[in-house]
């Protein structure tokens, strides 16, 4: 079983080590466990025998009665398996929880001093470190390669397989549009919406259709500011993470800051671009040659004129 519990980015990220564990061991069951608001990430990876999950940061917030007694369920369900190995790549309380709860009497675990919460290491009879000589996500599948002792490929094949929509998703067939994700979840993440206008103009000089998501009420008027000055720019109806997916597969382009559906987009080998300005680009951004590049970093966000030349590499080539 793996256990990476959260944020959206970082489920999505993790994914990549089930195609590593079945190559490696081919024949392989392996189980993830996660937040109830990711399950649908595993759920698109084939290689995933069976989600388990439970609404632990709904609880977290309201302490709902209902949401208390699905945990409680989650619980049972998670002990009807014997593992033989947990591998915890959260490395916080919750994570730990479900790794101590599991049955298997090995649990791995990061050493002390790289658990994001130090009480976490009641739960594991085994460490591993992580390695520093990679990006994030490539060090979570080196970790546990070099722990099993197996090599891993550079750039491995996509692991998704999104749904097929119930019905034809409202967009334009006969024209290619890029997907903005101008919304973050911290504001100093954000990118100035003078410098979304400006992309936008770009691409729908260049054919494309921008369609804008968002997730909240303030996203959504930051959304409405931007199409108002990109004539042909939409905004689109509030989506679930699935549909947002359906929509990415389709993307001529995906351009956004350092957020989860950009990662998923990068994952699903759409021509993306992600822009940093308060995250660290090395260790965060994607990079698939030709198809996927980062730009800017902490405290250094990315010009308009350097995110359109990032844009004409990886749809030029796509």
């Amino acid at each position: 079983m793996i256990v990476k519990v959260s944020s959206l980015g970082d489920v999505i990220q993790a994914q990549a080590v089930v195609g590593d564990l079945h190559r490696a061991f081919p024949g392989l069951k392996v189980d993830w466990a996660t937040d109830e608001n990711f399950a649908d990430i595993p759920r698109w990876n084939a290689g995933v025998a069976r989600v388990l999950c439970a609404p632990l940061r709904r609880f977290k917030k309201a302490r709902n009665l209902d949401d208390l007694k699905a945990i409680w369920a989650s619980i049972a369900d998670l002990r009807r398996e014997r593992y033989d190995a947990v591998f915890d790549l959260h490395g916080v309380y919750k994570s730990a929880i479900i790794s101590f709860l599991a049955r298997s009497k090995r649990r791995f675990g990061y050493a002390n001093v790289n658990l994001g919460e130090r009480g976490a290491a009641f739960a594991y009879t085994h460490r591993f470190a992580p390695r520093h000589d990679a990006n994030a996500w490539r060090g979570m599948r080196q970790t546990l390669a070099d722990t099993l002792g197996y090599a891993i490929d550079a750039a491995p094949p996509s692991v998704f397989a999104i749904p097929k929509p119930a019905a034809p998703l409202p967009v334009t067939k006969d024209v290619p549009f890029a997907l903005l994700f101008h919304a973050t979840s911290k504001a100093e993440k954000k990118w100035p919406i003078d410098k979304w206008i400006a992309v936008a103009q770009s691409l729908v000089a260049r054919g494309m259709t921008p369609l804008l998501p968002w997730g909240s009420d303030a996203e959504r008027r930051d959304a409405e500011a931007i199409a108002q000055d990109v004539a042909g720019a939409r905004v689109l109806p509030k989506l679930s993470i699935e549909e947002m997916a359906q929509h990415i597969a389709l993307a001529a382009l995906v351009v956004g800051t350092d957020t989860g559906l950009v990662h998923l987009a990068s994952e699903l080998r759409r021509p993306t671009v992600m822009i940093f300005s308060a995250t660290s680009r090395p260790h965060f951004g994607v990079d698939v040659p030709g198809l996927c590049v980062s730009i800017g970093d902490e405290g250094a966000p990315p010009s308009v004129e350097q995110t359109l030349a990032a844009i004409d590499s990886v749809v030029e080539r796509s």
